[in-house]
């Protein structure tokens, strides 16, 4: 595991983490004073072998939870192995040296409560001052001592279990807050992606078709070529506004807008346009979810379809709204594959609770449905009022209060 990802874990770097450890079971030997006095009174080889024993003691005591670089890493073969050979000398020096020496579980309590797995640290707290209870009876410790030793070593440990279980709380949720902000900068990039594919896909059609009419027409009708040359600029700085809200966040489909785009790059292309919308105005996020499907469909109508007429139908049920896409275009089952725009489509009305049905239609052309179920506040509408156009001319439809 790389240095990253520990500090990342643990909120600082390994090495305070471990020298923090130290210093918190450094400070535990305060208690190990009264000992010390009791081995200044030994003589001979038994003082020399209560000094080494002391010292061994101490060093593995301070070296177990060195072992571990973070709270939420599992211990190391090495951190077991010190705690065994630390759990052996708390249960043989007592028996060894003296009832001077009982106190030891004690510090078996914090180790295990430092270093062992979550939930055995209950256990191995219990088995720590039941071994210092076991100690005081066979060497004849008084019930008072056998119960300061029991008691002692249980709240220690416990208070230790604690604190390492709320430092455990607070390391996952460092880990929580970096993997949300990752996440959110992950779904951000896709979001702009999948913006800039739909408007850029839609404008840069649009710039295309009008750049081939205005070379076709710069021949026999000058002025008509110079519209068209205007239309362009007009398209190309629409799009650019269109890409700096979308980085900025800012940019809303609106679905009067994108019909109105749609029968204009439509026509365009040479593509006889009907939208017919009917029902009351749509809820905010319907609407603007319908926009960017309006956008999408057109876009794949225009660059693939070779249809001669493309019919769009907005509709309001009484508990979903409906968009309906067709064309009379040359797809094929055999030739269709969804592209990054579909894909995109489908997920964006996913998250809202939508669906998209893109397919090949049998009598021929191409068909996208998209369904948004309504909240039954957004359903309870006032009554259908249908309108329609067709082609570039004749009466314009509602759209406002259809959408």
């Amino acid at each position: 595991m790389n240095r990253l990802f520990k500090e990342t874990i643990d909120g600082e770097d390994p090495g305070r983490s471990r020298l923090r450890r130290a210093f918190w079971a450094a400070f535990g030997l305060v208690y190990i004073v009264p000992l010390v006095k009791v081995i200044a009174g030994y003589h001979g080889s038994r003082l020399v072998l209560a000094v080494l024993a002391l010292v061994l003691f101490v060093a593995v005591y301070v070296a177990t939870p060195l072992t571990m670089s973070s709270w939420m890493l599992p211990a190391s073969r090495r951190t077991y192995v010190l705690f065994g050979v630390f759990a052996a000398l708390c249960a043989g020096l007592p028996l060894a040296f003296g009832h001077e020496w009982v106190g030891m579980p004690i510090y078996l309590a914090i180790i295990a409560a430092m270093t062992l797995p979550l939930r055995v640290v209950p256990y191995a707290i219990a088995a720590s001052a039941l071994l210092g209870s076991a100690q005081c009876l066979l060497l004849d410790v008084g019930r008072g001592g056998l119960l300061t030793i029991t008691m002692t070593a249980l709240s220690i440990g416990l208070f230790m279990f604690a604190f390492r279980h709320a430092r455990t709380l607070v390391q996952q949720l460092r880990e929580a807050r970096a993997e949300t902000t990752r996440l959110a900068a992950a779904n951000e990039r896709l979001r702009i992606a999948r913006d800039l594919h739909d408007l850029l896909g839609h404008s840069l059609s649009l710039i295309v078709l009008k750049s081939e009419l205005a070379r076709r027409m710069a021949p026999r009708d000058v002025d008509r070529a110079i519209a068209e040359v205007n239309d362009i600029e007009s398209v190309a700085r629409e799009a650019l506004r269109d890409v700096r809200a979308t980085i900025s966040g800012y940019r809303r489909r609106d679905l009067t807008g994108e019909l109105d785009g749609a029968r204009a790059v439509l026509t365009a292309a040479g593509i006889e346009p009907v939208v017919r919308t009917s029902g009351t105005p749509l809820p905010d996020e319907a609407d603007s979810l319908f926009g960017w499907a309006v956008r999408e469909a057109v876009t794949n109508v225009v660059r693939h379809s070779r249809a001669r007429r493309c019919e769009i139908d907005v509709r309001r049920e009484p508990d979903a709204a409906v968009l309906t896409v067709t064309d009379d275009g040359t797809a094929t089952e055999a030739s269709f594959a969804p592209g990054n725009g579909l894909t995109g489509l489908a997920e964006r009305m996913e998250s809202a609770g939508g669906t998209v049905t893109a397919r090949p239609r049998p009598s021929g052309g191409f068909g996208v449905a998209v369904r948004l179920p309504l909240s039954p506040a957004d359903a309870a509408g006032a009554a259908p009022e249908p309108g329609s156009s067709g082609g570039g001319g004749g009466t314009r439809p509602a759209v406002g209060s259809a959408s």
